[in-house]
């Protein structure tokens, strides 16, 4: 009886510990420390325990031996407040913008993770942060399952394994139907990709024997893990350099090697696309020549054609005469 009453007497003092972690975690930051009163005060009203005012630094002493960093305010009655944060407030926002941002994640579920980002901070800067959040109007997912395709997907993926899946595209009445006749592609997965504000996930496509981009949200529902082995990725398929040759991950076709003619003044464009390592050769005072593996879908036209001539293709042929084509389109 008495080894269970002195069990019982520490379970209840280490319980004690973790609600006064999780008041100062949640009401306390370096602008806005808690008095020992407000600490008891606080135990009392959440949690129904009375503390006496000589077992609140005892308390602080055993989490801060415990790793954690409760500092303490001498004044005339004693302050505290929790330092040691996994989240500094400015990377707490910049994970809120990021989100607030991200075109692939809905309305709602945006709304679910910034309340859990919040609760990363103290209440007092959570409000801070509430009030300098702005709503853009900016196009969002209307995918709600989004979040359980990726999960999906990734398990595939880390099991080595085949995943089916219905594909979606919009017709004239803005209603989503089905791609593919209506049947679901299979793919071997390889990698998860974000690119433009979307998802993307990466793969051999069963049915066409090649290596497609399909965009996460776009998938109807969670992919289904097939019990059948993937196949495994080519040697030749280079993750890291794939999202820069796809060009806004729309295209289905092979990567080809293009020759592009440019004003100088479209360098750090170049750059920003493809990288510091993009093969690049001066042409005059004016222009350079830069040569760049893309897939030559119709964004990579819109892409060239929106620089008003001050870029264009030089080679090969057959890139150069779909791009006259298609601008010829445009102007029947």
């Amino acid at each position: 009886m008495v080894c269970g009453g002195y069990k019982t007497m520490e379970n209840d003092h280490q319980l004690r510990i973790l609600y006064l972690y999780q008041i100062l975690l949640r009401h306390s930051d370096v602008d806005h420390p808690v008095s020992t009163k407000e600490l008891i005060d606080m135990m009392e009203t959440y949690h129904q325990i009375k503390l006496h005012r000589t077992t609140i630094p005892k308390y602080i002493e055993l989490l801060n031996a415990g790793g954690l960093e409760v500092m303490e305010i001498r004044s005339r009655e004693k302050k505290y407040y929790l330092n040691d944060r996994l989240f500094e407030l400015p990377e707490v926002k910049l994970l809120i913008d990021a989100v607030q941002s991200s075109k692939f994640i809905s309305v709602g579920k945006s709304q679910v993770l910034i309340s859990k980002l919040m609760a990363l901070t103290s209440e007092a800067n959570a409000a801070k942060l509430k009030r300098n959040l702005y709503v853009t109007g900016r196009v969002k997912s209307d995918n709600e399952k989004s979040y359980y395709i990726v999960e999906a997907i990734n398990d595939a993926i880390n099991e080595g394994k085949r995943i089916s899946f219905y594909y979606t595209d919009y017709n004239t009445q803005k209603e989503r139907v089905l791609k593919n006749d209506g049947l679901p592609y299979v793919i071997s997965p390889y990698a998860l990709i974000w690119d433009g504000d979307f998802y993307y996930v990466l793969g051999l496509n069963h049915s066409r024997n090649q290596i497609n981009t399909f965009r996460v949200d776009r998938i109807s529902r969670q992919p289904e893990i097939l019990d059948e082995a993937a196949t495994s990725a080519p040697d030749s398929l280079n993750l890291a350099n794939y999202s820069r040759e796809v060009f806004r991950m729309y295209d289905m076709e092979e990567p080809v090697e293009v020759s592009l003619l440019c004003e100088n003044s479209l360098m750090k464009h170049l750059i920003d696309h493809f990288g510091l390592d993009v093969e690049t050769e001066t042409v005059d005072d004016n222009h350079f020549r830069a040569r760049v593996l893309v897939c030559t879908s119709p964004t990579f036209y819109r892409w060239v054609f929106g620089w008003c001539g001050r870029m264009k293709i030089e080679s090969p042929a057959f890139v150069l005469d779909e791009y006259q084509r298609m601008a010829r389109a445009a102007l029947e």
